[in-house]
Formats: C-alpha cells, structure tokens, sequence
C-alpha cells in the first residue's frame, strides 16, 4: 500500500488464530524481580479483581430502541457484584487543567468535557471544593441517604465535573424527589432529567448498574493528556498517511463484522443485546481490532511516521486509564471497568502485570 504500509504475514495470521499469542518483549533481568511481589501476592491469596466490559458507544442506537433489552446483560454484571465502577469518561480535574493548560490542548475540553460552570455558579464553589465535600459526605457510608442529601450530592457532583456520579444519585431518588432544591437549581434538574434519557454506555450500563448495586457514584478513568504524545504533527501528513494505513484486510473485516451486528441489533428487536456483547468482548475481536489498527500503525514504514504518532498517542493513553484504573482498585476491590472495544486488549495488557490483581475473564461473565 502507498507509504510503505507493512503489516506482516505473521501479524496476519496472528489475528485469525485462535491460539493464545506471546509477546515477543522479554521483560529484562531487573524487571523479573517483580515476579517476586506476584508470587507473594498469589500465596497470600485474595487479590483484587477488575473485569473489563468492552463496549460498542451506545450512542449510535436509533432513538426508539428498547433500553429493557439490556437487562439480561445488566443481570450478568449485577450477579458479579463490582464494588466500583470505572467508565470512560474524564475526571473534572483534568478537564480543568485541559481548560487552564488549553494553549497545549487546544479544542480538547470542548470536544470531551462536561461545562460544569452553571453548577459551580449555583454552588458558589470551585470544583476542587465541590470534590472536597463529596469525599466528606460520602465518607459515611449510608443505603439509605435523606432525599435532600442526594440532591446536594446531584449538585456537587455537577459541580466537581462528573455528570454521571451525578446522575447516580438523581436515578437514587424516587421519582417524586427528582426535583430542584438543595443547590440543584431548575437548569440542572432539566440537565439531569435529559441525561438519564441519553443512548450512552456511562447512563445505559454503568449508572443503570451502580443504581442496582446501591453505589453511591462512578469512577471516570479516560486520559486525553496522553495526546501530546504524537508531538506537532502536520495534519494533512498524518491524516494521508493514517487512512492509507487503516486500509487494511483487518480493520476491513472488523468493520464489516461490526457493522452487521449493529445493523441486526438495532433492526431486529429478537437479536440478543447479551449475544451483541459476547461477540464484542470475544478475543477474536481484541485480535481484529489490533491487528486493523493499532498492529498496522505499528508496522507502518509511511516517511512521515504517522503510525508511529498514533501509537505513542494510543499507547500513552491506554497506561494513563490503566494507572487510573489501579488507582480505583486501590488496596483491595472488585472493579468492573466499562469502555470502548478497541481498548480492553490494553487495559488488560498493562493492568495485567500488576502484582495485587487478577483480570476475571468478561467471557465467563456473559455466558
């Protein structure tokens, strides 16, 4: 292909095997000494679990879809019982410093980041004190939280930047109690009302799920400060160069697999939501979704060295939400982490080699 796009008979053949593929990256002598703390934490016994739900972003679905269809999968999720919930989603700390630091991020918190400014000028508060009083409140664990407490959480937590906490605790209230008061003005009650209805796998799934299970709020992982990575680029370079690399047998056959589930899910009301996410979450479907991108842009030999951009971009990314995975996992816990398909071969790469933790198989999960 032009640019002297190389994807290797081997990668190739890689994705379409069935059999387990081994890194060719030997960890070093001094890196092996961690074994040591893995070993330690298997005997002890007891390691946190993480399982990630990889998802298509449900915002494609035709308005008129039948939102109980998802039940059968949630009912998988909830038997797991996750004690914490990771979505892909920005905390509204980076997306201040996105904002303060715009001149290096220019149009990012634009394009990804909830507007907290209505919230924080209902409150009188920064978000970093809005985040401070949701850490003091929530510190007493409580199933039960008076209406009016709820309603402040609704606000702080619009306030701190994380709409979907917020929206946990709206869907919390009966529906009686879904209404303005305190700090929750009738702005951000409409903004509430309207989010619960949105096709989103963050309202759909994960906030649906955190209301079953009695959570108190969701934890936002996404990183975009990782996207510096690449470096300056030349728009018009990289982009000739990135679609001539995403030309490809892989991200072909990917697409086209994708595309038949999408139209069966959203035309046919009989076709398994649960069948959708089984096939989404296949290894089958890691292997494809590598091997179409991020294995192409790997191999990719284009003069201007856009595949190289993209990974380090990719890549950088990927580390940070798996940092902040770990971060919510903390000492101990069971997370399930929700986010986009092509991203769960790296979630569970990089979180994998992590000592305290074991990756529960999604698969084992949904059947």
């Amino acid at each position: 292909m032009v640019y002297g796009l190389l994807v290797s008979a081997a990668l190739l053949a890689a994705a379409d095997a069935p059999a387990q593929i081994r890194s060719p990256n030997t960890p070093t002598e001094t890196a092996q000494a961690v074994y040591l703390a893995d070993a330690a934490a298997r005997t002890r016994g007891h390691r946190s679990e993480l399982a990630v739900l990889g998802t298509s972003h449900l915002s494609a679905l035709p308005d008129d879809f039948d939102l109980k269809r998802f039940r059968p999968l949630l009912g998988r999720l909830r038997a797991w019982a996750p004690d914490r919930i990771a979505v892909e989603s920005l905390s509204g700390a980076q997306c201040d410093q996105l904002r303060d630091y715009a001149f290096a991020y220019e149009g990012t918190a634009e394009q990804y980041c909830f507007d907290p400014a209505a919230a924080r000028a209902a409150l009188g508060m920064t978000g970093a004190k809005a985040a401070a009083e949701i850490e003091r409140i929530l510190a007493t664990s409580a199933k039960a939280r008076p209406a009016g407490e709820r309603r402040r959480l609704a606000a702080l937590f619009l306030a701190a930047g994380d709409p979907a906490s917020a929206l946990v605790q709206w869907l919390r209230l009966p529906p009686v109690e879904r209404r303005t008061g305190d700090g929750l003005t009738d702005e951000l009650a409409a903004l509430l009302d309207k989010r619960s209805e949105s096709k989103n796998e963050n309202v759909v799934i994960a906030a649906a799920l955190a209301v079953e299970l009695g959570h108190d709020r969701l934890y936002p992982v996404d990183d975009h400060t990782g996207d510096r990575a690449t470096g300056p680029i030349d728009e018009d370079a990289f982009g000739k160069e990135m679609t001539a690399i995403w030309d490809n047998r892989w991200a072909g056959v990917r697409k086209a697999t994708l595309e038949a589930w999408s139209k069966r899910i959203t035309t046919d009301p009989s076709v398994s939501v649960l069948d959708w996410y089984r096939t989404i979450n296949a290894p089958a479907e890691a292997r494809r979704a590598v091997a179409g991108d991020f294995g192409a842009a790997a191999g990719s030999r284009g003069t201007y060295g856009a595949g190289r951009k993209y990974l380090a971009y990719w890549e950088t990314r990927n580390m940070r939400m798996a940092a902040n995975i770990r971060e919510v996992i903390g000492a101990q816990g069971r997370v399930l982490a929700i986010v986009g398909s092509s991203h769960k071969p790296y979630y569970e790469r990089y979180l994998g080699v992590t000592s305290d933790l074991e990756i529960v198989d999604i698969e084992s999960l949904l059947n």
